[in-house]
């Protein structure tokens, strides 16, 4: 079946809420004092991850693409295949659903939030920070694992087994999200997709949070400048190999 924009843009939205909820909602339980969750340990995080999104991709594959990944939707126009007519509707759906994700998630732990004196804990559970306040470094990891990540998903949306079934590769995909962020995401949370990090951001930054700190501005282009290059560099070694 196929959808008009307008019920795919809604898609992309949804899906990238449900992908912050799930995944900056593991790092409130786990980061913020007081919660049941506090202290949980990277593994909670990681699966809140994976499953954010896995479960969007289950909901919206077939609908959307279930890009929810400002990254990919720019990654496969620029090599050719997305039409860039719908680039700027899926990004900002995908930007606009991150920050209502975000909202849902403060207002689910506002007490906790309250609760928590370390600023750093709280602005790690919005967005992204480098935990050795590099950020080249932060590049170097956010590039890394995003590029992994955009050819991971096309390998595993390309490969026929997989298009046979499609709940299976939604799976795989949530696992691997999974094992990024367990492997690869103590150094800076991670991001691997910019809308994930800059709209939470933005909410960060506006919504007036008892000891939140610095929304640290200074850092915030790393991830979204190193997942747009990865994912275009991914996509096109990709499509070079594979595709040709």
């Amino acid at each position: 079946m196929t959808y008009s924009l307008l019920i795919r843009v809604i898609a992309e939205f949804i899906g990238t809420a449900l992908l912050v909820i799930l995944g900056n909602g593991s790092v409130a339980n786990v980061d913020l004092k007081g919660t049941k969750g506090n202290n949980g340990g990277w593994i909670l995080i990681g699966l809140g991850y994976g499953a954010g999104v896995m479960i969007p991709a289950m909901m919206f594959a077939t609908v959307s693409g279930a890009q929810i990944n400002p990254a990919l939707t720019l990654a496969m126009a620029l090599n050719g295949l997305f039409p860039w007519g719908e680039v700027v509707p899926y990004i900002l759906a995908q930007l606009l659903g991150a920050m209502l994700g975000q909202l849902i998630v403060v207002w689910s732990y506002k007490p906790y939030y309250d609760k928590t004196e370390n600023p750093r804990a709280i602005l790690g559970t919005f967005s992204t920070i480098d935990n050795a306040d590099s950020n080249r470094d932060g590049f170097i990891n956010e590039f890394v694992g995003t590029f992994i990540l955009i050819f991971g998903a096309l390998a595993i949306t390309h490969d026929i087994a997989f298009k046979a079934n499609i709940g299976l590769a939604n799976f795989t995909l949530g696992f691997l999200v999974m094992t990024l962020v367990v492997s690869l995401g103590g150094a800076t949370g991670p991001a691997l997709n910019p809308a994930r990090d800059l709209g939470p951001r933005i909410i960060h930054a506006l919504y007036p949070l008892k000891n939140k700190g610095d929304s640290m501005w200074h850092y915030a282009w790393v991830p979204v400048v190193a997942p747009l290059i990865a994912g275009v560099a991914a996509v096109f070694v990709f499509k070079f190999i594979f595709m040709n």
